[in-house]
């Protein structure tokens, strides 16, 4: 399907690995110019070159720490540079690394929970709207997560950061719409994720098994999926790639589950 991308620029935060990877890959297939910020420039780059043999015209990581306003603005203004001003698409797919019981917890793994996902988020939504409201069209995409209609009591801080994610793009959405620039949340399930795949190896659990993972996943986290086994990032990005095109005219504020099966209402 042509999504619409052909001549049109896009931002993948968090766009050199995993799951914004693959959502990149899917623009830079489509003919979209595709900026991926992160942090480290080699993962950036090396990003960058696959996402050029893959089709895209103008590829490019640009390093940034969205943790910091002045650098994620400073690197807004870089990309702003070098499209004329505008900018198709958002994609935000940074997520915190916050899992643990609520009762150890800390305040500061609290707060660097919602820093990483929820305020790195809002930086990069605030930085590039004047690129956005400049486009023809404009689409946003947030990254969610399942736990936020499915809690799991060891990831207490990681679900109240992406439901505040939640909570901020059903504003943004009601916000933007008279601008037409949708806005819409992805939540993934259990994805084998560099994240989860980390997790798994320090439980002992080959995470290259599918299906291991997923019975790891209900034996730990107590929520499996209907399907018995954990997805992969390659197939969040087809999603991401359509919520992020010109070809999604009439959907937004919506939360698009991709999990597997499950029992969310």
């Amino acid at each position: 399907m042509d999504l619409g991308f052909d001549g049109a620029s896009a931002v993948v935060v968090g766009g050199g690995r995993g799951m914004g990877l693959a959502t990149a890959r899917c623009l830079a297939q489509d003919g979209a110019k595709v900026a991926i910020v992160g942090r480290s420039r080699d993962v950036l780059d090396a990003a960058a070159r696959e996402l050029t043999r893959l089709g895209s015209p103008d590829a490019v990581g640009v390093v940034a720490d969205i943790g910091d306003d002045t650098d994620v603005h400073r690197a807004f203004d870089e990309i702003g540079r070098r499209w004329d001003g505008t900018l198709n698409a958002l994609i935000n797919t940074v997520g915190p690394a916050a899992a643990g019981d609520f009762e150890a917890l800390t305040d500061d793994e609290w707060q660097a929970a919602f820093d990483a996902g929820v305020m790195g988020m809002v930086r990069c939504v605030r930085a590039a709207l004047p690129l956005l409201r400049r486009a023809e069209w404009a689409r946003i995409v947030n990254f969610s997560a399942h736990s936020t209609q499915r809690q799991s009591t060891r990831l207490p801080a990681f679900t109240a950061a992406k439901a505040a994610v939640n909570s901020v793009s059903k504003n943004l959405s009601l916000l933007l719409a008279k601008d037409e620039i949708m806005v819409n949340v992805l939540s993934p399930g259990s994805i084998s994720s560099e994240a989860l795949l980390h997790w798994a190896d320090s439980v002992g659990i080959d995470g290259t098994d599918p299906y291991r993972l997923m019975s790891a996943i209900d034996e730990h986290f107590g929520h499996p999926a209907h399907l018995p086994r954990a997805g992969l990032p390659d197939e969040i990005g087809p999603v991401a790639a359509f919520l992020a095109s010109k070809r999604n005219s009439y959907m937004t504020g919506a939360n698009v589950n991709v999990d597997g099966g499950s029992d969310f209402v």
